[in-house]
């Protein structure tokens, strides 16, 4: 008797029209949270904490851990079932759908169908100062195994660093006849990086060059949907490749030049 027959009475199928988290056994709702509370530790901070969990959607909870953080504050850790459920059969999330090509895959297009470099201009605009994001992306080291743009034969790709401003990437993509401008964004408070994004597109349409050039922004709190309602072609977010990057705009210009004609 095989493990899956031996526990098949615990073992349930997901309902995909009511789906919940699995803790022990299919179903079961059961979640970790963990969060901080502006109070001493104490019995009446570890009920906060627990009515909290219940208007969050929680049975049975339990206090796991209740300690200071500093004076005047205490973490919890706190167990329960959630009772709220999510029909994933009805989720439907726009997404980038080019498929990921390997770096010499990509190398032998660029140079099958363009016969030349193509030129990737890559910044962190406005106040980003912290450039890990562009970094993975761009330089020839790359990220997760995945070697950057630097390192393939036909992309000219250029990091520019950080608090680059908008006008200043505009211009240099002009006089470099950019084909692609990679965006990292990693400062949100007060939806700032909405704002530089949504700055960036419009002196773009001002220029004349939306649709010139292929417009990529990337940060842990875009996704291609931000993105596209920022004005810009795609939008990854944490974990993306390079190649993944590389990938979508080598099919976006493709699908332009034919297009074009």
């Amino acid at each position: 008797m095989n493990i899956e027959d031996k526990y098949s009475h615990l073992i349930k199928k997901a309902d995909m029209k009511a789906l919940r988290p699995y803790g022990d056994i299919m179903n079961d709702g059961v979640i970790q949270i963990a969060f901080t509370l502006p109070v001493e530790p104490g019995p009446e901070a570890r009920e906060a904490a627990v009515q909290l969990s219940q208007k969050m959607g929680l049975e049975e909870v339990k206090v796991a851990t209740m300690e200071s953080a500093t004076t005047g504050f205490s973490f919890f850790v706190i167990y329960g079932k959630l009772i709220h459920t999510v029909d994933y059969s009805n989720i439907k999330v726009v997404k980038i759908e080019s498929k990921t090509k390997s770096r010499d895959e990509i190398d032998e297009i660029i140079k099958n169908e363009f016969g030349r470099k193509l030129v990737i201009l890559g910044a962190c605009t406005g106040y980003d100062a912290h450039t890990v994001g562009i970094d993975a992306i761009i330089n020839m080291k790359g990220f997760a195994g995945d070697y950057g743009l630097e390192r393939y034969e036909w992309l000219d790709a250029r990091n520019l660093g950080a608090q680059v401003l908008n006008e200043d990437l505009l211009k240099k993509a002009v006089d470099e006849k950019a084909d692609a401008i990679l965006v990292s964004k990693i400062v949100t408070q007060h939806n700032i990086h909405i704002k530089d994004l949504e700055d960036l597109m419009a002196k773009a349409d001002k220029m004349g060059i939306r649709d010139k050039i292929v417009f990529v922004a990337g940060g842990p709190r875009l996704t291609h949907q931000i993105a596209l309602e920022c004005g810009f072609d795609a939008g990854f977010g944490v974990g993306t490749k390079p190649s993944d990057v590389a990938s979508y705009i080598v099919e976006e210009l493709l699908k332009r030049k034919k297009d074009n004609g």
